[in-house]
């Protein structure tokens, strides 16, 4: 039974810039009934003073404006307490806990498996703890056993791992495990009352130490019987320190909503291109951290881990694609720079391109004629790039991706964040075993060959070129906070370098990509948005195994396109062997629906956000319809 007299440990306040979370600490229970540490089966013949240790809860996660990603919650266990002195035969032990376990079963009505080998192993190297039955009862169980607690049936408390916005940016924030089970060895100084928490994936993972702060220190002394005869807290716990993301949690929610209704496996990315705060990383599908709390259940885990759309991977930053046309912007970008061309340089755009014994085609059925930068990037002509890939040649090509991040993991303090590839002569001889040739620089150009990018890469890359060259480092995390919000760690805005972009060339780019949007051939018509400019490149290209080929369906850019206050990147997922997919008509639908939700958001608040949302799902929406023309590349 849970004795509110006893001894409570500090009360541990979590809170961040925006917002408190009191836990209080576990109970201790003077007359035994919570924690009533004894003297093991092999130290009971002598008076003992045992040193616990007293786990600290977890510090916070938060999004930019202090809103709970992640927070630690007090937590009730049921537990079998064994009476002193502990000199029990086995079968005596055992006919005590099963009546216990069947008392709880009756309160509870459910089943409480809890094997012989456990509680003898318990009873005999643990028994100055008590033993937990059931975690984490919930509110209604609490209600219920709390009526026919015994002084040998009590609670226990605990702290747990809570994620108030359910699978909300569960692929960032990551979640907690079981640093290690008590173990069944006798008890020694330094263990712990209770098991300490640990970060398994996401920020919880890369931000452990910060979060999980200090253990504590409870004194307990024994008699010679293994009666408790004095405890005190010599150091009380200290709670973690709070994480601070650069997320703004309604757009991540937007974002993840416009994803889950339009695909099922994709990622949308946006960033502030002033600064690099990532502002939304979603990717779909999600999964939701709660239901690996406690503990990571195997049945729950299995379910995740045999979903053929493989909701634990996070493709906004651990999945690479061929970016297709897209990949059309950073080839302009680099001719354009290098002289390799002006905005006035003219190329055919016919229906084939032939280098070698090879030919190339373009997407479109006839060809196009003479076409400066600005209107071969419009329409996407496939074969207007292959001439300019070629002579631009691979060294430039190569060099100015890399300038813009892509082929390079961008640094986001989160685990095996995908690194790409932008193939070089190194790449080619070991995995082809030959250097790159004028047909590699062809497929190259128009982000088809062995090229890979990953979401959040794109929407970077799209943010250098959105401010002109200013290469921000992408940041995740902005602060770590104490609990009286003094600042430990702060991750400010760096420039990673400023890469050189003539005027002519940035006024070229930002005129071609907004024609993609708004130009009668353009591709992405369906991204316009009300009240703003958009500016961007649609992108189709297949990869994976022949007869199970995906196409990945690319939408990247910014806007506004004058004064970018957002860069993005959205890639949706086919199924196997659909050829109906593309940019223009699935990708860029979904950036149009997301900003237009945003801004009704930042500039008329969340009613005329939720409405056009509404909107969307009645198709009553400002949507453009889908355009005509589409790339298929």
């Amino acid at each position: 039974m849970l004795n509110l007299a006893a001894v409570v440990f500090t009360a541990a306040v979590l809170a961040s810039s925006a917002i408190a979370q009191e836990v209080a600490a576990p109970v201790i229970d003077n007359t035994g009934s919570v924690e009533n540490p004894k003297p093991t089966w092999e130290t009971q013949k002598q008076a003992r003073t045992f040193v616990l240790g007293i786990p600290a809860p977890r510090g916070q996660i938060v999004d930019r404006n202090g809103k709970p990603l992640a927070q630690t919650r007090l937590s009730y266990n049921l537990a079998v307490s064994f009476p002193a002195p502990l000199d029990w035969t086995d079968n005596r032990i055992l006919a005590f806990a099963r009546q216990q376990i069947t008392l709880a079963k009756g309160l509870l009505g459910r089943d409480i498996q809890v094997s012989d080998e456990a509680i003898l192993n318990h009873y005999k190297n643990r028994g100055v703890l008590p033993m937990d039955i059931v975690e984490d009862l919930s509110p209604q169980e609490l209600g219920v056993v709390q009526r026919g607690l015994t002084p040998n049936l009590i609670l226990r408390q605990t702290y747990v791992r809570t994620y108030p916005q359910g699978s909300l940016a569960g692929h960032i924030v990551g979640y907690t495990g079981r640093e290690a089970p008590l173990s069944t060895r006798p008890i020694e100084n330094g263990d712990l009352i209770f098991s300490e928490s640990e970060g398994r994936e996401g920020l919880e993972q890369m931000f452990d130490n910060e979060l999980r702060g200090q253990v504590g220190q409870l004194y307990v002394t024994y008699d010679a019987n293994g009666n408790k005869t004095s405890e005190r807290i010599a150091k009380p716990p200290v709670p973690g320190y709070n994480v601070v993301t650069t997320l703004d949690i309604d757009m991540q929610r937007i974002c993840e909503e416009v994803l889950a209704a339009s695909c099922k496996r994709g990622a949308m990315v946006i960033i502030d291109p002033n600064t690099g705060e990532i502002l939304a990383m979603a990717s779909q599908p999600g999964f939701n951290p709660n239901e690996f709390v406690p503990i990571v259940r195997r049945d729950v885990f299995d379910r995740y881990n045999n979903d053929e759309a493989n909701p634990l991977i996070p493709r906004a930053y651990r999945a690479a694609y061929p970016p297709g046309s897209t990949f059309k912007t950073f080839v302009g970008f680099a001719a354009l720079e290098t002289n390799t061309i002006t905005p006035k340089s003219q190329f055919d755009c016919p229906t084939a391109f032939t280098v070698g014994d090879h030919t190339f085609k373009n997407w479109k059925k006839t060809g196009s004629g003479n076409l400066n930068f600005v209107e071969a990037l419009t329409q996407s002509c496939n074969t207007w790039f292959y001439q300019v890939g070629i002579k631009l040649g691979a060294p430039s090509l190569i060099d100015y991706a890399h300038k813009l991040g892509l082929g390079r993991r961008t640094g986001i303090p989160l685990r095996a964040e995908q690194e790409g590839n932008i193939p070089t002569d190194d790449y080619m001889l070991r995995v082809h075993r030959r250097e790159i040739k004028k047909g590699d620089l062809a497929n190259m150009a128009i982000g088809q060959g062995d090229i890979l990018i990953s979401p959040v890469q794109m929407a970077q890359a799209m943010g250098v070129i959105a401010s002109s060259g200013q290469f921000h480092i992408t940041r995740l995390v902005s602060q770590i906070q104490s609990i009286d919000n003094k600042v430990v760690a702060a991750y400010p805005d760096r420039l990673r370098e400023t890469i050189p972009v003539s005027p002519m060339v940035d006024k070229t780019l930002r005129e071609a990509l907004k024609d993609v949007v708004y130009d009668g051939q353009g591709t992405a018509h369906s991204a316009q948005v009300k009240g703003t400019t958009v500016a961007g490149k649609t992108g189709t290209a297949q990869w994976g195994p022949t007869n199970k080929q995906r196409t990945a369906a690319w939408f990247t850019g910014f806007l506004p396109v004058d004064k970018p206050q957002y860069a993005f990147a959205a890639v949706y997922e086919g199924e196997p062997n659909d050829n109906t997919v593309h940019g223009g008509s699935h990708a860029a639908p979904m950036i149009g629906k997301a900003f237009r939700r945003i801004l009704k958001l930042k500039t008329e608040g969340k009613d005329a956000e939720q409405a056009e949302s509404q909107k969307d799902k009645s198709g009553s929406s400002d949507e453009p319809a889908t355009p005509t023309v589409d790339e298929s590349n």
